[in-house]
């Protein structure tokens, strides 16, 4: 099944999910084994021997993965840290240079800076909206990678696809994007031009707080085959009932996201006006400075909303303490609503460096819940 034959509720609830053949379940089965009979001696039944090197189930999700993407392979890992490290170290060599965001996400950050920098490979930080700043940040012959977040995490900076692609491409790179903020429901960069898609799939795919995972997805076959010879030599790869998990939640993305959106919007024109509130980072806004590349390649503005405490630092915490329906906790792309404080929590790996957030900053992962229910929460904590 592809993008181009069917809708993409359509292919999210059928691509690579067929009724079983051997009983007509229309759910793919968990298939919870470590191993396979084989028909003889160098012939495996169907080409399964082991599943780290190859599952039922996970094969359903990475061919689910592929089709929602607009991509041709889809591969599932362990989580979205497991996909980012089996890129790099499938795509670049000790010696080569990435461009990445000067606002990552910290878990990314602390890989590059504190893994793989160890194993030779190199890094800049650079404004990725600023085209001219990330041809600066280029060194031909040795930039292998320009990584990008659109949005970014926790800033919600927007980065032009297309632009990033043509850069890349014009020095022999690619061009890899962290779709995980957006999710394929809002935008596929691969249509845009990018090499490969990075997702955790903890978040929107799987969408309900219950699973850990990871995925790229490819808009070439070579290097999908590249990717997956390190996906089984490197061994990062999810068991088969978090494949199921993911695959169950990936058949609601669209209805969930759209739900996710609406409350986003309604939250953003709350706070606004709010006298606690210093400023309102969302690309919906007109005021966004990203506002225009976001409305030409998403098709919404997604469930992800931060804002800066009028009252700073000590006010931000007190109003992640004072939440009771927003979840002070980590992660984000769930049904259920979430707050946090990310200088302290998921960005404290970026303390002291480039990519240090603002200490004001309050991120809000806006649920499905009734939103005046979330507008009446957001007010007590807001005080």
């Amino acid at each position: 099944m592809t993008a181009n034959s069917y809708g993409f509720d359509t292919l999210a609830i059928h691509a690579g999910q067929e009724p079983d053949p051997r009983t007509g379940a229309v759910v793919p089965p968990i298939y919870q084994t470590s191993t396979y009979a084989q028909d003889a001696v160098g012939a495996p039944r169907l080409g399964y021997e082991y599943s780290r090197s190859g599952n039922p189930t996970r094969d359903s999700l990475q061919e689910c993965l592929a089709a929602i993407e607009g991509g041709r392979r889809g591969l599932a890992f362990a989580s979205g840290l497991a996909a980012e490290d089996t890129l790099l170290r499938t795509v670049c060599r000790p010696g080569d240079h990435v461009v990445i965001p000067n606002d990552a996400y910290g878990g990314t950050f602390r890989l590059f800076s504190k893994v793989a920098e160890r194993w030779g490979l190199d890094w800049t930080a650079a404004p990725l909206d600023d085209i001219d700043s990330v041809r600066a940040a280029f060194r031909p012959g040795h930039t292998r990678l320009i990584w990008s977040e659109t949005p970014t995490n926790p800033l919600l900076n927007v980065n032009d696809v297309a632009q990033l692609a043509g850069l890349a491409h014009e020095y022999d790179a690619m061009l890899a994007v962290d779709n995980t903020f957006a999710s394929p429901y809002l935008q596929q960069p691969i249509a845009l031009g990018a090499d490969v898609v990075i997702h955790s799939t903890t978040k929107y795919l799987g969408g309900h707080s219950d699973v850990v995972g990871g995925a790229l997805v490819t808009a070439d076959e070579g290097l999908g085959e590249e990717l997956a010879f390190h996906q089984n030599a490197m061994g990062g790869v999810n068991g088969p009932f978090d494949a199921w998990l993911t695959l169950r939640g990936i058949k609601t993305l669209g209805v969930r996201m759209d739900r996710h959106c609406d409350n986003a919007e309604r939250i953003v024109g709350y706070l606004l006006d709010h006298p606690a509130v210093a400023s309102v980072l969302y690309p919906g806004l007109e005021t966004h400075p990203g506002h225009e590349v976001a409305a030409k390649q998403m098709s919404r503005f997604g469930g992800m909303v931060s804002f800066r405490a009028s009252g700073g630092p000590e006010q931000a915490i007190a109003i992640c303490n004072r939440a009771k329906l927003f979840v002070l906790a980590e992660s984000l792309g769930g049904v259920e609503s979430l707050i946090e404080h990310p200088g302290q929590m998921t960005h404290l790996s970026a303390a002291g460096s480039a990519l240090e957030v603002p200490a004001d900053l309050v991120r809000l992962s806006v649920g499905i819940e009734t939103v005046d229910d979330l507008l009446a929460d957001l007010e007590q904590a807001l005080g």
